[in-house]
């Protein structure tokens, strides 16, 4: 089943910065053996369809209903009101989904009230921030292993991403998907009318890197007529060049057992020259654009963003001709690295509702691997967003979860209020530090001077350790209980 081994494929390269998790070890010490999971065979076409017979109902007498604190409803809405596919399986099985609201902003907050009230919601959201490993050691969540077994054909092929996740040998997330966390969009013919190669065939040839880009971006600022003021760039993309060098800001030292700094890593160097010239010259538009079309309206070359913001709402028109590319790799490296947005759904601690968990978890997953859903959700999207072209949907769904990418997690997005977490940012750029520092070069200070790496690293490299080390007190006191 072809489309199954695409979606499926980036497990089997799925790799933590912070080393294989070895599972059962009871002093919860991470195996340093090798960074690498592990490739699994992908789950055949006969197996797949076993598994639709072997999602059992919720049996009789178990309660079936889930209660599920989020800021968005799995349920149909006035805004959605098509059901999804998982909650239609989920019902037929015998369960439903009771929706409890709450804010973005504020939504740990209310999840620890409910805690201490020993009123726990059954079902969280997972996110990249504060959700691992930060707040399971606050024993926010519990294992999964009791409802995923992830031997069976359908968990399989997402063990070796799940290990990234584990506590003391316990698995605290089952991904159900991955997908890319921001993609380059560009107007194919804003391209060509400058003379420049299109991304596309440069990323296909292998020639896509941060060179590449610089220079295509350097190029058509430079031919700009008149009065006319171009841009290379705008959104989300500053986290990636770092990562593309294979490292990330926060590690895992697995002879220490402990998450340790890695601001003075020389490749940062050289991420932070491009992206602090980026800024200097004048190619970098900073104001908030929500969507592809904007951006391009306004000269601008590459506009770097989720998908959800060229699509549905966003998409292209009749007339568009728009390309996706990945974000450039590394020039120094031949291997293709980047980070990537796990679809997952946290089980509640105190919840004791695991019938109904273990079947939802099924139900959801199943929706991604079977090739009869997969199939059905690609003619919604074709019929929602009918001039996006298989090129585009390839790169901006397939292609960097496939087994051409090694797929990082970032733990320095889970460790910290002031490290990790955005919605508590006072700063005047609402950031928390390492989200902040991963963009820092690009800003600039209350006199307009941009600020440099070596400058940004002396004045959080102290309070960066000092959150570390209560960090690493709080681990290592969660995983020797």
């Amino acid at each position: 089943m072809k489309n199954i081994k695409r979606l499926l494929a980036g497990t089997v390269a799925f790799v933590s910065v912070f080393s294989v998790t070895a599972c059962g070890k009871s002093s919860g010490k991470k195996d340093d053996s090798s960074s690498y999971v592990d490739k699994v065979d992908v789950a055949s076409t006969e197996d797949i369809e076993n598994i639709v017979q072997d999602v059992e109902p919720i049996p009789e007498g178990a309660d079936g209903n889930i209660k599920w604190l989020s800021y968005f409803d799995i349920n149909p809405s006035r805004r959605v009101p098509e059901k999804r596919t998982d909650l239609t399986l989920f019902e037929e099985k015998g369960g439903t989904i009771e929706y409890e609201s709450c804010s973005s902003i504020e939504k740990y907050e209310k999840l620890a009230s409910e805690l201490m009230a020993n009123t726990p919601p059954d079902m969280f959201w997972y996110e990249q921030k504060m959700t691992f490993p930060a707040n399971c050691i606050k024993e926010m969540f519990q294992p999964v292993d009791d409802i995923v077994d992830f031997d069976t054909p359908l968990w399989s092929d997402m063990k070796g991403a799940a290990d990234q996740y584990t506590l003391n040998g316990m698995h605290f997330v089952a991904p159900i998907k991955f997908g890319a966390l921001s993609v380059l969009t560009y107007d194919k013919d804003m391209v060509e009318a400058a003379n420049l190669d299109d991304p596309y065939d440069l990323y296909m040839d292998g020639e896509w890197d941060w060179d590449a880009w610089y220079d295509m971006m350097t190029e058509y600022c430079e031919g700009a007529q008149g009065d006319e003021v171009r841009y290379g760039v705008n959104g989300w993309f500053a986290p990636f060049i770092f990562q593309s060098t294979g490292k990330t800001l926060i590690m895992y030292d697995a002879d220490k057992d402990e998450y340790v700094a890695n601001l003075n890593d020389p490749d940062f160097t050289r991420a932070t020259d491009l992206l602090y010239n980026i800024k200097k010259n004048d190619m970098y538009y900073n104001e908030w654009i929500g969507q592809a079309s904007d951006a391009f309206k306004a000269n601008i070359l590459f506009y770097a963003m989720g998908s959800w913001a060229s699509i549905d709402s966003h998409t292209p028109q009749e007339g568009d001709n728009w390309g996706v590319v990945p974000m450039p790799k590394d020039p120094n490296s031949d291997t293709l690295y980047t980070t990537v947005d796990a679809t997952a759904y946290m089980w509640v601690k105190g919840s004791t509702k695991k019938e109904a968990m273990k079947c939802w978890m099924e139900c959801a997953r199943l929706v991604n691997v079977q090739e009869e859903y997969i199939q059905t959700e690609k003619e919604k999207f074709d019929e929602t967003n009918p001039y996006w072209t298989d090129e585009m949907y390839d790169m901006a769904f397939n292609e960097v979860v496939s087994d051409k990418y090694v797929q990082l997690v970032d733990p320095g997005y889970g460790i910290s209020t002031a490290l990790s977490d955005d919605d508590a940012a006072t700063n005047a750029t609402l950031e928390a530090i390492i989200p902040y520092m991963y963009t820092s070069v690009m800003k600039t200070d209350d006199n307009g001077a941009q600020f440099t790496w070596t400058q940004l690293r002396e004045t959080y490299s102290a309070t960066i350790d000092s959150e570390l080390k209560t960090f690493n007190e709080s681990y290592h006191k969660f995983i020797g209980k």
